[in-house]
């Protein structure tokens, strides 16, 4: 099984409950709009105040390091829910460390981007909807 499979498979086993999470805050987001989000900041600083406010955001320092001990690898430095270790974007958070073997690249994609017309919806009612892990 490659990295990003090994890190996924372990994120999914061992951290359900902050996915979960993640999810449902994304769901309190997408509930207390009347219309569809059109901006970028329109997702991300409500969907970052509900993650605080829950706890959550708080956890993703140890989901980032836990998804580092399954590579076998280890951090500089212990991470923070801040960038450049935890942002939230308009498709959700993002974790990622840089690693002496390249970088590790989490996302909960909890909102996508559509184009036409431009707006963000709500997307991955799962853990394993939503989890992304990439090397770069």
């Amino acid at each position: 099984m490659n990295g990003p499979a090994r890190v996924r498979d372990h994120l999914l086993s061992n951290h359900s409950e902050t996915l979960d999470a993640t999810i449902d805050c994304a769901d309190a987001v997408a509930q207390s709009r009347s219309g569809p989000a059109t901006g970028r900041e329109e997702v991300v600083s409500p969907l970052k105040a509900i993650l605080d406010h829950a706890g959550v955001l708080e956890t993703y320092p140890a989901l980032l390091a836990s998804a580092v001990d399954a590579l076998g690898e280890s951090l500089s430095a212990a991470p923070v829910a801040a960038p450049p270790y935890v942002t939230i974007t308009g498709t959700g958070p993002v974790l990622r460390a840089s690693l002496p073997s390249g970088r590790i690249v989490i996302r909960l994609a909890v909102f996508a981007l559509e184009r036409d017309p431009k707006r963000y919806v709500r997307t991955g009612n799962s853990p394993e909807e939503i989890l992304v892990v990439e090397r770069r």
